[in-house]
């Protein structure tokens, strides 16, 4: 694999990863100090990854990459 398509996926997997985490750490923390459910829980992970998401994939379809 050439060092710019290892350089790509870095990139890639360092965003994903980074998302992931701190939206793991937010919903903890706001189930942990607050009254917030599992099911809530769940839902703040699948609407801030799904958003971010899709902000993403917009952005790279308007201006590249």
């Amino acid at each position: 694999m050439g060092r710019t398509m290892q350089g790509v996926l870095d990139r890639i997997l360092y965003k994903v990863i980074s998302r992931k985490l701190l939206t793991f750490l937010t919903a903890t923390g706001l189930m942990i100090w607050s009254d917030l459910t599992s099911e809530t829980w769940g839902l703040i992970a699948m609407v801030y990854i799904g958003t971010q998401g899709a902000v993403d994939i917009m952005k790279v379809y308007k201006y590249g990459e």
